[in-house]
Order: structure tokens, then C-alpha cells, then sequence
């Protein structure tokens, strides 16, 4: 899992999603991104990011979501994840509709 915020700050939705994660470590972000054409799903815990549809480089300092990837949508999850039982709290969030959810916790 790579961790972004140290080098992209928190202005970006990467930061500002991995900063929520640490701010809520009961919550498990699962978002749904296009990312250079390609669709990608990408877990966010606890402040750390994975994509589960590709590798995830070793190197912290390479994004997983990269600056302008597509959030097509965010769902928020009880954690611990468990794939074959997920207990959601919200699904299909825009990238908007998660603003007020960030601003609450102060990223």
C-alpha cells in the first residue's frame, strides 16, 4: 500500500481521502477511478492507499491515484473490509457528494 499524503499534500483528493481514512480508521473507502482510460478500484484505510485491480509500486512517493484521475464513485465501508461480507455505510458517492463528509473532519 502506498502513501500519498506525505508528497501530495492534502489538497488533493488523494490526500484528502487517505486523511479522512486516518481521521475515521472505522471507515474503509473503496473508490472506483479511470485513470489514464483504464478503470481502477483503489482501497483507502487508515491512510493508506492499494489499487485492487493492478499492482501498487513499492515506492511511496508514486500516487495511486494520481492527479487527474476520474472518481467516478466512493463508497464507505465498516472496517475491517472483508470481501465476502462488506458492510457499507453510503455507496455511490460523487466526488462532491464526499465534501461535506471531508470538511467534517477538517481535510
Amino acid at each position: 500500500m502506498a502513501n500519498i499524503t506525505s508528497n501530495y499534500g492534502f489538497s488533493s483528493p488523494s490526500g484528502r481521502l487517505e486523511q479522512y481514512t486516518i481521521k475515521r480508521p472505522q471507515e474503509v473507502l473503496l473508490v472506483q477511478v479511470i485513470v489514464a482510460g483504464q478503470e481502477d478500484e483503489i482501497m483507502i484505510f487508515k491512510g493508506f492507499s492499494s489499487s485492487l485491480m493492478r499492482p501498487t509500486a513499492f515506492d511511496p512517493d508514486v500516487p495511486v491515484l494520481p492527479d487527474g484521475a476520474e472518481i467516478v464513485s466512493i463508497a464507505r465501508l465498516k472496517a475491517p473490509y472483508n470481501p465476502s461480507s462488506p458492510q457499507y455505510i453510503q455507496q455511490d458517492l460523487t466526488w462532491e457528494a464526499m465534501q461535506p463528509l471531508l470538511a467534517q473532519v477538517g481535510v
